[in-house]
């Protein structure tokens, strides 16, 4: 539809910066989209780029509306989108990533189905730099998340992975409760997504409709994780941790419920913590130990020895080469020593997926 057209149905706000090389395929999945484009309008943010992108963006016009402005991070540019959004919808896009063609149709029919949910999430192909498929993420069915019950909160957390930026939509009513967004967040998938489970439920779609891009520049995930990727993970949960309990107390949850949903993330910062600044053995041996009483019921004897084996190991260990090795020994799929020895159930299932591509 034309920028100037009142109501459209969807808004799509794409993020980008520097992606030169990624830019033009996003916005060409926005546009070739099977939905009415007299229903939609993009929006694309620059936050400051400083390579090829403006110049490449601006192909784009007139069927695009464009804001560029200084550089000041992801939820800045958020924030840019937002106020010119005017959909009943907002569907957002990271200028690295690109939809399916049928994602904004399967999204809207969602919404239309759960009259009341406040956002709408779905599984994604994961890809590397050029665009090739290595797995496929996404919920092993179709799922509704709510804030109903401390499991229920603890499954909904564990999903959020498929309400990420290129994967999530929300009914303009529910982002402007959740507004703002601190600007010294790096990201604001999951402070907006968490929020809308609390609001009035989140749906989860089965289909993958969107490729979520892995590559050097990718400022959350890369194919290669180095310490700035992990201190920009850190700052993420740490913020999530600090922001959020208000937040969501003002919406009207319980503190029971706040602590259950947010149990993990405050796991994640505390190893994270641990990966960026060091620490002491005693603290990854306190977040190990915790991990394990959270994540799992009813473990056999030989199997909590074997866990208290590793936490052993913790305790003699640097943090950061306690979790080389532990990297290590996931990336060898040594996890199926542990299938010898018996096991535990897990306390909230997985719920997702994975279907890894053979090369």
């Amino acid at each position: 539809m034309s920028p100037s057209a009142k109501h459209p149905r969807v808004s799509i706000i794409i993020n980008t910066y520097n992606h030169e090389k990624f830019i033009a395929q996003a916005i060409g999945s926005a546009l070739e989209q099977d939905f009415p484009i007299a229903d939609t309008e993009i929006i694309v943010v620059d936050d400051g780029s400083t390579d090829k992108t403006p110049e490449i963006i601006k192909t784009f016009l007139p069927h695009i509306h464009y804001i560029r402005k200084p550089n000041g991070g992801q939820v800045s540019a958020f924030h840019s989108g937002i106020a010119s959004a005017r959909g009943e919808i907002v569907a957002f896009l990271d200028g690295d990533d690109w939809w399916t063609t049928e994602k904004i149709r399967k999204v809207v029919d969602a919404f239309d189905r759960y009259s009341g949910i406040a956002a709408v999430g779905h599984g994604f192909f994961e890809v590397d730099e050029n665009g090739a498929v290595r797995r496929v993420m996404r919920p092993e069915r179709e799922y509704q998340l709510d804030f109903g019950t401390c499991d229920s909160a603890r499954f909904a957390a564990n999903l959020r992975v498929f309400g990420g930026t290129s994967r999530m939509a929300m009914r303009r009513s529910a982002v402007d409760r959740a507004l703002p967004v601190p600007l010294k967040m790096p990201f604001f998938d999951n402070f907006l997504f968490t929020q809308a489970i609390a609001l009035s439920g989140a749906v989860l779609l089965a289909q993958p409709l969107c490729y979520y891009r892995l590559h050097a520049r990718n400022l959350y995930a890369s194919a290669k994780i180095d310490q700035d990727n992990l201190r920009r993970r850190y700052v993420l949960q740490a913020s999530l941790v600090e922001n959020l309990p208000a937040r969501l107390a003002s919406l009207g949850v319980s503190d029971e419920i706040i602590s259950a949903a947010l149990e993990c993330d405050r796991l994640d910062a505390a190893r994270l913590r641990l990966l960026v600044d060091g620490g002491k053995p005693w603290e990854t041996f306190q977040v190990e130990r915790s991990e394990f009483r959270i994540g799992y019921q009813n473990p056999s004897l030989s199997y909590t020895l074997f866990k208290y084996l590793a936490l052993f190991i913790t305790l003699i260990m640097p943090p950061r080469s306690f979790y080389s090795l532990k990297k290590w020994y996931a990336e060898h799929d040594l996890k199926r020593i542990r299938s010898w020895i018996a096991g535990a159930n897990a306390r909230v299932p997985d719920g997702v997926r994975r279907v890894e591509k053979q090369s």
